[in-house]
């Protein structure tokens, strides 16, 4: 054992003679247990100094012979020596009833700071240091969005992937050209948007899916862009667009004296085949293509979307479907679009998380031009005669969507 030999003698005494002499481990075990738990009431003594010390910086707690801690006011406390009250442990250490002097204690510095305490204090700032280093270098985390739905066979997470990379590669071939109307000698797009904000309520009033409103709209582009149609029979490829889209996505499919009806029986039924013949040879029975709401699906996934974020982004999207100058966006654009102009309203600040960022391959400022687009749309979507879809989603069917405030500070925003 270490330490003068005055120490070695008051810490002799306190040792059975068994232990001087070679006496039993087990004596030596007990002994040093002893001693481990006077330092560890040291310990306990500093942290209740320390926790008084927050509301009375000039009290310490001091130990009486009896054991119990007393509080005493220091008189004259400038900053070192408060600082040394408040961290130093008490100036002695009872064992067994013998004291030892703090400068005799075996492992004290030359300040009277026991070496464990200032190796305490050095361990807590090099944590403090390593913690705001990580707080400054943590990046946000990329999420595996597939990872809930491993067993679920109908997600077909072992190649999600591989399909909306394809449908990225091939969206391409199911956009038109943005200014197609120049080709068309008898409409314009001002037509074109009546007949999609009318179609909008009829895909409501027969209550459809989702997909069949998208598809009846690019199938529409895709006709005019090849054919040129007379405004009398504008109606009529609109309807007979939504036939088609029927057929290829509903279960339960309108017949033609249904669409026939919502007309106004303004065209026979077999103005309606043939119209259906012409449409179908010219776009030479390509049906399966990618939609923006292909893409909403998957980007709502990547957003962890609530139902009022889903239901926001499509009211938001359904106002572009009437917007002839949309149609320079992809597909894929406008849905990522939709959904940040949506996160940017519900929230009333920018949000793009990481997460998104990679599972749409668009950043936050890819989006911005199509995202104020958006917004100017959604502020003036109540005003003038195409209210459609502002209708539809005021309902509460559709959780009055059209009423929540739009992000006009995207407008504003660099």
């Amino acid at each position: 054992m270490g330490g003068s030999k005055e120490t070695q003698y008051r810490l002799g005494s306190l040792m059975p003679s068994s232990n001087l002499q070679g006496g039993s481990r087990m004596d030596g075990i007990k002994l040093m247990k002893e001693m481990t738990q006077n330092n560890r009431r040291a310990l306990s003594n500093i942290n209740q100094n320390i926790m008084e010390a927050t509301h009375k910086p000039c009290v310490v707690n001091r130990r009486d012979p009896s054991g119990r801690y007393t509080e005493q006011t220091v008189q004259h406390c400038p900053e070192e020596t408060k600082k040394r009250s408040l961290l130093a442990p008490n100036p002695s250490y009872q064992l067994d009833g013998d004291i030892t002097d703090i400068e005799e204690y075996e492992g004290a510095g030359d300040n009277g700071v026991p070496v464990f305490v200032r190796h305490t204090e050095a361990m807590l700032d090099e944590i403090e240091r390593l913690e705001e280093v990580e707080m400054e270098d943590v990046e946000e985390p990329i999420m595996d969005i597939d990872d809930c739905d491993t067993k679920d066979p109908l997600a077909v997470v072992e190649y999600i992937d591989e399909i909306y990379e394809f449908y990225k590669k091939t969206e391409n071939s199911s956009c038109v050209s943005p200014d197609y109307m120049a080709g068309q000698f008898d409409i314009n797009e001002k037509m074109r948007a009546i007949l999609v904000d009318w179609l909008i309520e009829v895909h409501y009033k027969f209550e459809l899916m989702e997909e069949t409103l998208y598809l009846t709209v690019n199938l529409i582009d895709r006709f005019l862009e090849r054919q040129a149609v007379i405004r009398k029979k504008l109606q009529l490829v609109g309807v007979t667009a939504m036939l088609i889209a029927c057929k290829y996505e509903e279960v339960s499919v309108p017949t033609v004296e249904d669409f026939i009806l919502i007309t106004d029986k303004a065209y026979k039924r077999e103005e309606v085949l043939n119209m259906e013949k012409l449409m179908m040879n010219t776009l030479q029975f390509s049906l399966c293509v990618p939609t923006p709401y292909v893409f909403m699906r998957r980007f709502l996934k990547a957003a962890q979307s609530d139902k009022k974020l889903e239901l926001l982004s499509s009211f938001i999207i359904e106002l572009c479907l009437v917007e002839y100058k949309m149609l320079r966006f992809s597909p894929s654009l406008l849905a990522a679009a939709a959904i940040y102009t949506a996160q940017c309203s519900l929230y009333q600040y920018k949000q793009w998380t990481k997460t998104s960022d990679w599972y749409t391959n668009y950043s936050e400022d890819q989006l911005l031009e199509c995202s104020r687009m958006m917004v100017t749309f959604h502020h003036k979507a109540g005003t003038g005669k195409l209210t459609g879809v502002y209708r539809k989603y005021t309902t509460c069917k559709y959780g009055y969507a059209a009423n929540m405030k739009p992000a006009l500070f995207l407008l504003d925003s660099d």
